[in-house]
Formats: structure tokens, sequence, C-alpha cells
């Protein structure tokens, strides 16, 4: 999947972060947990054009069509986060943890502190 994320459209998007919550998805799954649901012939189209630029895989299972993400998740979470950093950070790593820190709702136990922090020193020591 070369791709960038900004190459799918909002549907798109929003029913990978659907495919990839829920690990295999239906289209009346899908189409359930959208927000604001198109008809069920939209999100069948829809999953369909995802399948044909590579980023979901069916497999038949009795009448239905089950959608599975062709990059696991943790790929596509790397990718997505570079896109991010480079879009909105200027590629600036240190700029997008700053954000991330700063965010009241992520508050950091000591433990999760302390392991970050022996992943920076440990990045650092590989010249990272």
């Amino acid at each position: 999947m070369d791709q960038q994320p900004a190459e799918l459209s909002r549907r798109e998007r929003e029913l990978m972060n659907i495919a990839y919550r829920l690990e295999r998805v239906t289209a009346a799954e899908a189409r359930e947990a959208m927000d604001a649901p198109p008809t069920d012939a939209a999100v069948r189209a829809t999953l369909r054009i995802l399948v044909e630029k590579g980023h979901l895989r069916y497999e038949q299972d009795g009448p239905r069509y089950v959608y599975l993400p062709t990059v696991p998740r943790a790929a596509a979470g790397r990718s997505a986060l570079a896109h991010l950093v480079s879009t909105f950070f200027g590629g600036s790593a240190e700029g997008a943890l700053v954000s991330l820190l700063e965010l009241e709702r992520n508050k950091l136990s000591d433990e999760q502190r302390a392991q970050l922090k022996r992943l920076i020193d440990h990045a650092a020591s590989e010249g990272r």
C-alpha cells in the first residue's frame, strides 16, 4: 500500500478507521458504525473501492463479505503518524511529541513516563 492517507476520501478514511477498530467488518457493521451513514449501496461501493485501491481485502462468510485491512494496524499507524508529523509538525518528531504530552486527556503515569524516557535514551544511544 503505497498511498498516503491524504489520498483517501473522508468516507474512505472513516471506513478504514472502522475496519482497523473492528479488525473484521461486514458492510452492515461498517454502516452501523459510521457517523451519518450513507445508503447501503454507497457503503458497499466505498468498500469495493478500498479493495480496488488495495487497502482492504475480503473473505466470503456464507452470503456475506467480511472486509479486513491489508496492512497490519501497527504499520498503518506508523505510516499515518509519519504523514501527520510531516503535515502538521514540519517533520519535527519533537514538536509532535510535545503536542502529545500537552494533551490533558493523555495524562501519563510515572511508569509510562519512565518507559518513554527509556525508549528515548535507547533511541539516542542508536543515533536516532
